[in-house]
């Protein structure tokens, strides 16, 4: 019986694993579809300004919402990913665990930031929660509510890449 094959724990961990894949998919769906819904509404924005000369007022604070939610949760599906901070050159370059160090605490650094985000997000949301948006029904923090979310899913996709990588780490080498 031929014994089981050695992973090698400096190897990056492949993004499209794990039980938070689907979520980080979705994240990166959503965000997409933000993006096409962002490129109609300034379509209109500018179609109704200049060839009707009659501008809503609802778009601006749409598209501004639609391209909260794009950049928050595509940052959190980059983390997922492993597509965000690092230190690349210096890491193709080191042995392995020097390797995974900087790549736990690059993963950290993204934790970190993605509490924040989620944490004052949240704040802002809730502060603002009872003042009307001008130009939409929305509240006027409606804005905080994509950061929050997308700060909130990098703390988990960030905490997940460090713990699949220390899975996968030979027992002599945590």
């Amino acid at each position: 019986m031929s014994a089981a094959p050695e992973v090698d724990s400096a190897a990056p961990v492949p993004p499209d694993t794990g039980p938070l894949a689907p979520l980080a998919r979705a994240a990166f769906v959503i965000a997409g579809s933000a993006l096409v819904a962002l490129v109609g509404v300034q379509a209109w924005q500018v179609l109704a300004r200049y060839g009707f000369n009659d501008a809503p007022g609802w778009t601006e604070p749409t598209a501004l919402l639609l391209l909260s939610t794009a950049m928050s949760l595509g940052a959190a599906g980059g983390v997922h990913q492993g597509a965000h901070f690092g230190f690349y050159v210096l890491r193709e370059h080191a042995r392995p665990a020097l390797k995974r160090a900087l790549e736990d605490f690059a993963d950290m650094v993204a934790a970190l930031l993605g509490g924040v985000l989620a944490y004052w997000g949240a704040v802002l949301l809730i502060d603002g929660f009872g003042v009307s948006m001008a130009g939409a029904a929305l509240p006027q923090s409606s804005n905080y509510l994509p950061m929050s979310a997308g700060g909130a899913l990098m703390l988990v996709f960030a905490l997940d890449r460090i713990r699949r990588r220390h899975a996968r780490a030979p027992q002599g080498s945590r």
